[in-house]
């Protein structure tokens, strides 16, 4: 399944948009025929505290509207509540509503200490993986929310790693981090308590294991050469780009019965199942349920 502008005249946000599964979500749904907000810190005109100035906010904006959408980039730091709030009204004023939320909003992988108990890991820097990962959430949420309740239909997607049920079980190798995803879960079921009063629809989702920028630039490979890492990484061989999950959100933005998923965990190769589109490849990886099978030796039979 391909949504050929079937969000034609539709108004979406996505909340961290510079990068990895933002940018690939912004531009499948400006290929759908949206009009898609983009937001982050890094422009071509000031960077973010990652210091990567090949990626920007503009940038996507510019796929999103070659992708057959419209792209408009707005610089947003989503812990500035008056920065959000000035997004939200943009909107308001230029739309007066809103019909697709994305909260794909990150920014912690330079703040990692893997396999350190919370009284070994530098807690400032877990503290602030919190902050990105968690309140920017719920502060564009507070802003944003009002605008999806204007109509009924709206559809709230919170981003994150790993689904609610691998999350419950499986501790994530840092007390922050491993906080930060199940918060992400359960964000996506809480919302859906309210909003479903409205008529509107909350989700969390999943992509599987990302081919983003910094996944490609640490193995180093890029998109084109990306099988050369399976030398060391077998596994990368389930691995998806990030156009699968922007696909996958789509793809349920597009359903007219996407309310029989209020308040579930989903993925993106568990959406491709049910919606059939593929990757940029024509393949479905399904990454989580290969990891819930014990990693089994026949990797094709997950794509």
């Amino acid at each position: 399944m391909v949504v050929y502008k079937q969000l034609e005249g539709k108004l979406a946000l996505v909340a961290g948009a510079t990068r990895g599964a933002g940018r690939g979500i912004a531009v499948e749904l400006g290929a759908a025929g949206a009009t898609v907000y983009v937001t982050g810190r890094t422009t071509r005109k000031q960077p973010s505290e990652y210091g990567r100035t090949t990626e920007t906010i503009e940038e996507t904006a510019e796929l999103v509207t070659e992708a057959g959408g419209t792209g408009i980039a707005v610089p947003t730091d989503h812990l500035d509540h008056e920065a959000v709030k000035a997004l939200t009204d943009r909107i308001a004023a230029d739309h007066g509503r809103l019909d697709v939320l994305v909260n794909d909003i990150w920014g912690g992988e330079n703040l990692f200490e893997w396999s350190k108990p919370v009284w070994e890991h530098d807690l400032a820097n877990g503290l602030r993986m919190l902050r990105l990962g968690v309140d920017t959430h719920l502060i564009t949420a507070h802003y944003a929310l009002p605008l999806l309740i204007q109509q009924p239909g709206g559809l709230h997607i919170e981003v994150g790693d790993g689904t609610a049920d691998y999350n419950a079980k499986t501790y994530r190798e840092s007390p922050f981090y491993d906080l930060a995803k199940v918060a992400i879960n359960r964000m996506g079921w809480a919302h859906a308590q309210d909003l479903v009063k409205h008529g509107a629809t909350s989700v969390s989702l999943t992509p599987g294991w990302l081919r983003s920028e910094m996944m490609l630039e640490h193995f180093g490979v890029t998109e084109a050469t990306w099988q050369d890492a399976l030398e060391r990484i077998p596994d990368f061989a389930i691995s998806e780009t990030p156009h699968f999950v922007g696909r996958a959100v789509a793809a349920l933005a597009a359903d007219p019965d996407k309310a029989r998923f209020n308040g579930e965990s989903l993925s993106s190769g568990g959406l491709a199942q049910v919606y059939g589109f593929t990757d940029l490849d024509g393949s479905k990886p399904d990454a989580w349920r290969f990891i819930e099978d014990g990693r089994p030796s026949n990797v094709e039979a997950y794509r």
